[in-house]
C-alpha cells in the first residue's frame, strides 16, 4: 500500500485556483474602474518619485502577486501605496485577498464597490493627512459605502451617527447648516481629514462580516505609519477618536511609540451612535478644538460644512488671512 504525500498549499496556490472560478469583473479592478477625475486628484498630490517607487515595486512582483494586488496597484494613491507596500506581500494581507476572492466566488455582494475600497487614499494622500477619524465597519446597504468612514454616497441621506455628528457641529458653530439629506463627507477628505474604517469591506446586509478577515491589522499599520512619519518630520496630526475601538487602537500605538513632540493632538469621546451619543459625544466640542489647535500651529482650519456652497464664517475669515 502506498501513501500519497499531500502537497502543501500556499496562499498563492489557493488564490490562483480561485482565479479560474471568478470572472475578472469580480476579482480584478482595471484602471478604467477609477474615473479620470479621481485619478487626476490622486496623481496631483504625488510626484515623479512616488510614481517611480510604485512602478519599481510593481515591476518586482511575480505574475501571481501582481494578479492578487491588481486592486491596490490600480486604485491606491501612490503616496499611500509606497508607505504600505511592504504589507502587500505579507501572509496576512494575501489571506485578506484570498478571503475576498472566496467571497466573490460565492457571488456575495461586497461593499464598498471595489474602486472605492481605497478612495480614502486618493482623496487624502499620505502627506496631506492632518486629521484622522476612525470608524469601524463600512455601511452595508446599497448606495451607502464609498470608502470613507461615516460618509455615504450621494444622494443617500445621513445615517443616524452622522446626523448626531451634524448636531454636534451645530453646537460648535452656530452657522453650520444641518441638512440630513447630505451625507457625503468628501469635502472633509479633500482638506486633509482621513476618514478611515478599521475594516475596509463588508458583505451586504451583514454588519461586521469582514471584521476578522485581517483588515484590522492593515489599517492599524496605516495609522502607525502616520504616527511614525509625523514623529520624524514634525508635521501636525490630530486624532479624533470616537468609541472604545478607535481609542484603544491609537492608545496602543502611542504607548508603543511614545511621541515626544507636541505636534500630535488626541481627542477622545464616546461614539456618535444614538446608543451612546448622549453619554459624552454631544458637547465634546471636538470640531472647534481641532480648529483652535490648528490655528495655534499656524495651519489652515477645517471647514466642516457639508452643504454645497455653504461655509463657516470663522473658518473662512481665518483661512483667508493666512493664505
Amino acid at each position: 500500500m502506498t501513501v500519497e504525500k499531500r502537497k502543501r498549499v500556499t496562499i498563492e496556490d489557493f488564490f490562483s485556483k480561485k482565479v479560474k472560478n471568478v470572472s475578472p469583473s469580480k476579482s480584478i479592478v482595471t484602471k478604467s474602474a477609477v474615473t479620470k477625475k479621481e485619478a487626476t486628484e490622486s496623481t496631483s498630490s504625488s510626484n515623479d518619485t512616488d510614481v517611480k517607487i510604485k512602478s519599481d515595486f510593481v515591476d518586482n512582483l511575480t505574475d501571481m502577486q501582481r494578479n492578487m494586488l491588481q486592486l491596490e496597484i490600480d486604485t491606491m494613491d501612490p503616496t499611500w501605496f509606497n508607505h504600505v507596500s511592504e504589507e502587500f506581500t505579507k501572509p496576512y494581507f494575501l489571506a485578506i485577498k484570498a478571503f475576498l476572492r472566496s467571497e466573490a466566488a460565492k457571488k456575495a455582494t461586497i461593499f464598498p464597490p471595489e474602486k472605492d475600497i481605497y478612495s480614502w487614499s486618493r482623496l487624502t494622500p499620505f502627506p496631506k493627512v492632518r486629521v484622522v477619524i476612525i470608524g469601524q465597519d463600512p455601511y452595508h446597504n446599497f448606495n451607502q459605502a464609498h470608502g470613507l468612514a461615516f460618509s455615504v454616497k450621494k444622494p443617500t441621506p445621513a445615517p443616524p451617527s452622522l446626523k448626531n455628528i451634524y448636531k454636534e457641529l451645530a453646537n460648535n458653530y452656530s452657522d453650520f447648516v444641518v441638512d440630513n439629506k447630505q451625507g457625503d463627507l468628501t469635502n472633509w477628505s479633500k482638506q486633509g481629514v482621513l476618514l478611515l474604517n478599521t475594516a475596509l469591506t463588508v458583505r451586504a446586509h451583514n454588519a461586521n462580516s469582514h471584521a476578522k478577515c485581517g483588515w484590522n491589522v492593515f489599517t492599524k499599520r496605516v495609522v502607525e505609519l502616520l504616527i511614525e512619519d509625523r514623529e520624524t518630520n514634525g508635521s501636525n496630526l490630530v486624532f479624533m477618536l470616537w468609541g472604545n475601538n478607535a481609542i484603544k487602537l491609537v492608545e496602543d500605538l502611542m504607548k508603543r511609540h511614545k511621541p515626544k513632540n507636541d505636534n500630535m493632538l488626541v481627542l477622545k469621546s464616546v461614539h456618535p451612535s444614538p446608543l451612546s451619543a448622549s453619554r459624552g459625544f454631544f458637547n465634546n466640542n471636538h470640531f472647534k478644538k481641532i480648529n483652535e489647535w490648528l490655528s495655534e500651529k499656524g495651519e489652515r482650519m477645517i471647514d466642516w460644512s457639508v452643504v454645497p456652497g455653504k461655509y463657516l464664517a470663522e473658518v473662512s475669515n481665518y483661512n483667508s488671512k493666512i493664505e
